[in-house]
C-alpha cells in the first residue's frame, strides 16, 4: 500500500515559500532554493539576535566615554568612581542622559568624582 502525503508535502512547502516572501528572484519562488535561503536567513536572524546585545553594550559605552571625556574622566574611571559612590545606574540610561539630558549627567559624573576621593 503506498502513502499518499500530497497535503503534508503542500502544506511544507507552503510553509518555507511563505517564510521566503519578499526574498529575490528564485529565493522566493523556488522550493529547494527558498529552502536554503529560509534556512540561512534563520541561521543569521538567532545569531544577530545575541550580536543586537553586544553591538548596543558598545554603542552606549562610546556614548557614555564620549560624555565622560566632556567632564574630565575617562569611561573606565567614571564607571569605577559610581561603583565606589554606589551609584547604580545601568549603561543605557547613562547614554540616554548623556544625549537628552547633559545636566544630570554632569552632576552624576561630579558626584561619582567627589564621594570617590
Amino acid at each position: 500500500m503506498r502513502v499518499k502525503r500530497g497535503n503534508v508535502a503542500r502544506q511544507r512547502r507552503k510553509k518555507i515559500l511563505k517564510l521566503a516572501k519578499g526574498f529575490r528572484g528564485a529565493a522566493s519562488l523556488l522550493f529547494r532554493t527558498a529552502n536554503q535561503r529560509v534556512m540561512k536567513a534563520l541561521r543569521n536572524a538567532y545569531r544577530h539576535r545575541r550580536e543586537k546585545k553586544r553591538d548596543f553594550r558598545r554603542l552606549w559605552i562610546a556614548r557614555i566615554n564620549a560624555a565622560a571625556r566632556t567632564e574630565g574622566l575617562s569611561y573606565s574611571q567614571l564607571i569605577g568612581q559610581m561603583a565606589k559612590a554606589n551609584i547604580g545606574i545601568n549603561r543605557k540610561m547613562l547614554a540616554q542622559m548623556s544625549i537628552f539630558d547633559p545636566e544630570t549627567f554632569a552632576q552624576i559624573a561630579q558626584a561619582a568624582k567627589t564621594s570617590a576621593s
